[in-house]
């Protein structure tokens, strides 16, 4: 039995406005990333600073990473979706 696509996929207009935002974000992402390890490179220290509920900087700064990384999704999401579906307005008009 032969699989193939249900839908036939043609080009994406907005590809090359996904690609630059998706860029965007991850640089956005990387940064704060970065800030997370040279914390933890140059004063580790400061990681053991209780900060919320009895869990340290660390642990709230991983976590924050995740919620973050989710949220961005999001944005990316939403944005792409508008995009597409001004493109296909403004193509069907």
């Amino acid at each position: 039995m032969l699989h193939e696509p249900a839908v036939q996929a043609g080009k994406d207009p907005a590809f090359p406005f996904k690609r630059k935002l998706g860029v965007r974000l991850f640089c956005v992402y990387a940064l704060v990333y970065a800030a997370f390890i040279a914390i933890n490179v140059i004063k580790p220290q400061i990681m053991e600073t209780i900060v919320l509920g009895g869990l340290n900087l660390a642990v709230i700064y991983g976590f924050g990473l995740i919620l973050f990384a989710l949220i961005l999704a999001l944005i990316y999401s939403s944005i792409c979706s508008r995009r597409e579906r001004s493109l296909a307005e403004s193509k069907g008009a």
